[in-house]
């Protein structure tokens, strides 16, 4: 892994993705071979979930693992693998048995990236540069020893794990800090519509910003006292409530930052004309359009509300 990747390893798919459920459902081998080099920032992770067909309907998921001797082979594609591209490892879920109902037959494997059997190709967005790849697996290894929990009950630790994903994007391990809607929101709307005495000219403008800024307070406030009430620190349903309004706020902030901007909200990259605080606006206000998506689209998280927290019938 790079060396800049070893100074943020507190901010690593491994450190509040797949960590965490090792610590739930790995043996002491796979702790003790795995946890050190994610703490350390040793090693750079990468998320094996999402295929062509299977996004929302996750268990549809048909990219299998088939044993062979100490190792199975793993055959199929994933997509939007974030940071695949200079990745060490993947986790991932595979199907081992394809003769049961479809949550029944998928298991949970790590699996090396410089390996013969696995091709990455990124993925450009509208946004411009990507973390986001397509991940190709043909007859690609997993070692027996790394599978995590018991063969064809992966969907457990996979549900988990979006649990401590789903978390981390919506508010409970940091979330809450970047639904904020861009620093400086208030003097962005003075320089574009004016300044009275020391508000903002434009009533309207200054009802927006007022009014997001509140749900922001009220977002973060909201995601620590669920930390402090949930001392365990392991996340239930709960945490889709702080992911869909999570990401709809950070959404709605960017777009507010971005009609403040006005015509410089529209710049493009590598567009003349345009400063680099722009640019910024516009990347981030198109990048946003993932966040209700990825996962776990809000859909799905209004589902998980429904049924899991509020109780209500299918």
């Amino acid at each position: 892994a790079s060396d800049v990747y070893k100074r943020q390893a507190l901010n690593s798919f491994g450190i509040w993705m797949l960590g965490p459920a090792l610590l739930e459902y790995g043996t002491e081998e796979q702790k003790m071979e795995h946890i050190p080099k994610i703490v350390k920032g040793e090693i750079r992770w990468c998320q094996g979930y999402s295929e062509p067909g299977s996004g929302s309907d996750l268990a549809s998921l048909r990219t299998s693992a088939e044993e062979a001797g100490d190792d199975y082979l793993i055959n199929g594609q994933k997509i939007w693998t974030s940071g695949a591209a200079t990745a060490d490892w993947m986790f991932a879920l595979v199907r081992t048995n394809p003769d049961v109902p479809k949550h029944d037959g998928i298991s949970f494997v790590l699996l090396t990236m410089d390996q013969p059997g696995v091709t990455v190709k990124p993925i450009r967005l509208i946004s411009g540069s990507s973390p986001f790849c397509e991940t190709f697996l043909d007859n690609a290894t997993a070692e027996k020893d790394d599978l995590i929990g018991k063969l064809d009950q992966g969907w457990t630790v996979g549900k988990r794990l979006l649990q401590f994903e789903r978390s981390g994007i919506g508010g409970l391990s940091g979330g809450a800090r970047r639904a904020q809607p861009g620093a400086g929101l208030a003097k962005l709307a003075k320089q574009s519509v004016g300044e009275s005495g020391n508000a903002i000219a434009d009533t309207a403008v200054r009802k927006e910003v007022t009014l997001m800024n509140m749900n922001r307070s009220a977002f973060q406030l909201t995601a620590q006292r669920a930390n402090e009430e949930n001392k365990s620190g392991i996340p239930g349903a709960a945490t889709s409530i702080f992911k869909l309004y999570g990401a709809a706020l950070q959404q709605d902030g960017a777009n507010l930052r971005r009609e403040l901007l006005g015509f410089k909200g529209l710049g493009a990259h590598d567009t003349n004309g345009f400063d680099k605080s722009d640019l910024v606006a516009t990347e981030e206000w198109l990048h946003t359009r993932t966040t209700t998506i990825y996962g776990g689209s809000n859909e799905i998280q209004a589902n998980i509300i429904a049924k899991r927290v509020l109780g209500l019938p299918d």
